[in-house]
C-alpha cells in the first residue's frame, strides 16, 4: 500500500498507519502528529518503506518512492534505465533529507549532464570530487553548488550512488566476485562495498545476490 503525503493522510484517518512509520511533507507535520499522534511521523525523509505499507513526503519524493519500488522489485538496472526516461535522479535514498525552503537559483546553472555521463563511463576509475570539478570545468566549490541545485545532493553522495548500482548491476548479471566487483564498480574492496551496500541500501552483497541474481526467481520459489 503506498501513501503520498495527502494518501498519508487518507491512510491515517482509515487507521491503518496507526503504530507504523510514515512520512509527509515537512509543512504538515505538526498538523499530522496532532490529529494522528499513533503514528511514527518522520519529518526529516523522503520516504518510509514500512514493508507492505510505504510513503513519500511530497510530489518529488513520490518519484524517489517509486524508483524504490522499481529497484527493490526488479533490480537497479531497471531502476536506472527508469530514471533515465524519467531524466531524475536514480538513487537518492529514503533516508534522506527533504528540502527544507530551499531557494531556487535565480540564475539557472548548466546542465551537469556532460559530466555524469562522462562519470558513469568512468566509475571503475579513482574519480575524485575534485576530477569532476575539472572535467566540469569549475571549482569544486562550484560544482557543490550545481549538484545541489539540479540533483539535490553533493558529487560524493552521487558518485557513491553510481557505483553502488553499477555493483548491483554486475551482481544481478553474475558476478559472484564481490573483490571484482568492488574494483569493477570503483568502489575498492569487497569489504567497502559491503559495509556501502548494507548502509545505503539494506543488503548484504550475498543477500542481494540471493534476491536478485541470476536464478532468483527459481531460489524463491523453493
Amino acid at each position: 500500500m503506498v501513501g503520498f503525503c495527502s494518501g498519508a493522510f487518507t491512510l491515517a484517518e482509515a487507521g491503518v498507519l496507526d503504530g507504523r512509520r510514515a512520512t509527509a511533507h515537512w509543512q504538515w507535520a505538526d498538523s499530522f502528529r496532532a490529529r494522528f499522534p499513533s503514528v511514527r511521523l518522520e519529518t526529516d525523509v523522503l520516504f518510509v518503506d514500512d514493508g507492505d505499507i510505504l510513503t513519500a513526503a511530497g510530489s518529488a519524493a513520490a518519484l524517489d518512492l517509486g524508483l524504490h519500488i522499481v529497484r527493490r522489485d526488479h533490480g537497479a538496472e531497471v531502476a536506472n534505465s527508469v530514471s533515465r526516461r524519467l531524466v531524475f535522479a536514480a538513487h537518492r535514498d529514503g533516508g534522506q533529507r527533504q528540502f527544507v525552503e530551499r531557494p531556487v537559483p535565480e540564475v539557472p546553472d548548466e546542465s551537469l549532464a556532460p559530466v555524469l555521463a562522462w562519470a558513469q563511463e568512468h566509475l571503475d576509475a579513482p574519480l575524485t570530487v575534485s576530477d569532476l570539478a575539472a572535467r566540469a570545468s569549475v571549482s569544486a566549490a562550484t560544482l557543490h553548488r550545481r549538484f545541489q541545485a539540479q540533483l539535490g545532493t553533493t558529487p560524493l553522495v552521487w558518485l557513491t550512488g553510481e557505483r553502488l548500482a553499477l555493483a548491483c548491476r554486475l551482481i544481478e548479471r553474475g558476478e559472484s566476485r564481490f573483490e571484482t566487483v568492488a574494483r569493477h564498480s570503483g568502489l575498492g574492496t569487497a569489504a567497502n562495498l559491503r559495509a556501502l551496500m548494507r548502509r545505503r541500501i539494506g543488503l548484504t552483497p550475498l543477500q542481494y545476490r540471493h534476491r536478485f541474481g541470476p536464478g532468483a526467481g527459481r531460489m524463491s520459489a523453493t
